[in-house]
């Protein structure tokens, strides 16, 4: 288990990235706020296996109403990761075990 942020320091909607060190690819980790609920991606897009964020940990629309990939734009559901839009339609991002526990965001390290 790893503690990320405080739950209220994400914005509802927004998103945030944080860097995994220990992943053994490399990547990093997109978290998503929508509605109160939380979600955790690999940041990086099933198409080109590139990260995702426009500018570090920018990852949504400008509506927050999907995550959108900046080398393509595809975008992908919040709450399944499934790409409904762009070269990788049908799709999906890698879902990271992320729950709140006590308004903290932790990440199941078992990804």
């Amino acid at each position: 288990m790893r503690r990320l942020c405080r739950q209220a320091e994400l914005a509802d909607p927004g998103s945030a990235r944080f860097e995994l060190p220990e992943h053994p690819d490399g990547y990093s980790l997109c978290v998503v706020q929508q509605g109160g609920a939380v979600h955790g991606y690999i940041n990086s897009c099933p198409h080109t296996d590139a990260p995702m964020d426009w500018q570090p940990g920018k990852f949504l629309t400008s509506g927050g109403d999907y995550i959108q990939c900046s080398l393509h734009g595809a975008l992908f559901e919040i709450d399944t990761g499934r790409c409904v839009a762009g070269p990788c339609v049908g799709q999906a991002l890698k879902p990271a075990n992320v729950y709140v526990d006590g308004g903290i965001v932790v990440l199941d390290e078992d990804f």
